[in-house]
């Protein structure tokens, strides 16, 4: 029998890609869903092809960066199906590529309401839900490759999931004594249009660059280069079922992209060398011998 038979999953940014796949995977194991989003059209046609497939679901708009919408949806989840057993926290936006100067503060805000406080408020909101009952459950945070490794021109997004990924190890040893198990998705490249996620941005965040207004010869280029990256990705369907089979191995760190093992692999290379030069040095190399602080063994 499956562990998820008969329990309750919410899902954020769940009308279309990575959240859609999700939202199937585990009603296909028999997990009742609840879909949020603020693209109430796509919203629609997404609960009907769940429940087309047989899947009890029920799909509720939702801003996540709006806190009380985040109790709405928790209230009527439980109204509708009782104790809830997994979040999984998906809404997220790529912003507007560019140099550090071209980026304009309303689009940092924006990236960062959507893919940072949105996380923060789905996880203040759900997780004390979920600790109400003994039932154990799942975290689960969509973060990037870029929380792993930063991305050129787009520091807004990389510094939004660099955010989720050091949450969700916190969040791992707090939660664990709660038998909630918490997980971080990585993907790469996937077939989805995050690219295109100005589409449903709030006026408050709107700048010129949103406007009618011919994009740069620049932008244009860049953004026709990320949709061909975009459309040779992963496809969209396969990225359900490997979190299935990550959180059933019980893995922190899910990756959907193995090629990529070698570019993070780079990275902490390069970190443990940072760690031999302040070994040698001889301002800090004293403390090679202090005890590591408690909260900080893992």
């Amino acid at each position: 029998m499956s562990e998820f038979l008969g329990k309750t999953a919410v899902i954020s940014g769940g009308a279309e890609g990575i959240a859609l796949s999700i939202a199937r995977a585990v009603g296909k194991q028999g997990m009742k869903v609840v879909l949020g989003d603020i693209d109430v059209a796509q919203l629609q046609l997404a609960e009907q092809s769940l429940r087309d497939e047989g899947i009890e679901v029920l799909a509720l708009p939702l801003d996540v960066t709006k806190p009380e919408q985040w109790q709405q949806i928790a209230k009527a989840a439980q109204e509708r199906f009782g104790n809830i057993h997994m979040l999984v926290n998906n809404a997220g936006v790529s912003g507007t590529p560019g140099v550090i100067e071209q980026t304009n503060i309303k689009d940092w805000n924006w990236v960062m309401d959507v893919n940072l406080m949105g996380v923060i408020y789905g996880t203040q909101t759900l997780i004390p839900l979920m600790k109400q009952h003994s039932e154990g459950g799942w975290l689960i945070n969509v973060a990037s490759m870029a929380g792993m490794v930063g991305v050129p021109m787009g520091q807004a997004y990389t510094a939004s999931k660099v955010a989720v990924v050091g949450m969700s190890e916190s969040w791992r040893a707090e939660l664990t004594p709660h038998n909630i198990q918490v997980s971080v998705l990585c993907p790469a490249f996937v077939q989805t249009r995050i690219n295109h996620a100005s589409r449903n941005k709030p006026s408050e965040y709107q700048t010129v660059t949103d406007s009618d207004k011919p994009m740069s010869p620049g932008r244009a280029a860049m953004a026709e280069h990320m949709q061909k990256v975009i459309d040779r990705g992963l496809a969209v369907e396969v990225v359900g079922e490997r979190v299935i089979e990550a959180i059933r191995d019980n893995e922190l760190y899910i990756f959907t992209h193995p090629n990529y093992r070698a570019v993070l692999q780079k990275r902490f290379q390069a970190v443990d060398q940072a760690f031999e030069r302040a070994a040698a040095s001889p301002l800090v190399s004293h403390l090679l011998d202090e005890e590591i602080d408690g909260f900080m063994k893992g």
